[in-house]
């Protein structure tokens, strides 16, 4: 059997985001459970390209998620190279701190530029990636597709309204599609509470109400999330859910 062959054959996973934090622990993660890796990011071409050297047949391709014509060439581009794709991990997304309390800060390009990534950006790439996902599944093992949303969409919380309420819709979303793929394509969700990253380090006031109010008492590593997310994605059965990965921290 020829490279193109074995290449045609061996589950390919596409993880947006994924040079660092939660995505890199992600698509690290689906590498050991033995898929090979479509590596993303928007800027980090170098970490990406180092990423993508370290783990055989993986890829790298840089896009911007807020530019949709980059959206549609990232699934091209990784069919083109791979051949195939088998799950999809909307892992990529963008923040904004604003008070909820200050609700003219909270403008309407602050809004589209959330929605921008946060929602229509995963709409496209599942669209994009559709064909190619029926294609790769099969009864015994259906293809799958995975946000990552924050628990911030599923209660009143979060950094700001507008990232809240984006969050919100692609939990919507993620259970809309889950009905309307099935069952060739399962979509699942993971809705992370306080992750431990660089850019976490100095929320202190979030660090310390995990660790004074959640039962776990601190905030999650990337490799929880990532396990998380391999179980959802090992699952054959699993779909529509949204996994709140927060600690406990839901339940005071």
């Amino acid at each position: 059997m020829n490279s193109a062959q074995n290449r045609s054959k061996q589950r390919v996973a596409l993880v947006t985001g994924s040079t660092s934090g939660i995505g890199m622990a992600i698509a690290q993660q689906l590498a050991l459970d033995g898929f090979t890796i479509a590596f993303h990011s928007k800027s980090s071409v170098k970490a990406g390209e180092k990423l993508a050297q370290a783990y055989i047949g993986a890829s790298y391709t840089q896009a911007d998620l807020a530019d949709q014509n980059q959206v549609r060439r990232l699934i091209k581009d990784v069919l083109l190279h791979h051949n195939r794709l088998d799950v999809l991990v909307n892992n990529a997304g963008i923040n904004a701190v604003i008070p909820h309390t200050a609700l003219k800060e909270a403008t309407a390009e602050i809004w589209r530029q959330l929605y921008e990534v946060n929602v229509i950006a995963p709409w496209i790439l599942i669209a994009e990636a559709e064909a190619a996902l029926r294609a790769a599944s099969s009864q015994q093992c259906p293809s799958c597709i995975l946000n990552i949303s924050s628990h911030a969409g599923v209660r009143p919380k979060g950094a700001s309204i507008p990232y809240a309420a984006s969050k919100a819709a692609l939990n919507h979303m993620t259970k809309l599609l889950a009905m309307n793929l099935a069952p060739e394509i399962r979509v699942n969700a993971i809705a992370p509470g306080l992750v431990n990253t660089p850019m976490t380090l100095n929320w202190t006031a979030a660090q310390t109400l995990w660790q004074e109010r959640s039962p776990m008492g601190r905030g999650a590593q990337p490799a929880e999330i990532a396990q998380v997310a391999s179980m959802l994605i090992a699952s054959h059965y699993l779909t529509g859910e949204i996994v709140i990965c927060d600690g406990g921290l839901n339940l005071t």
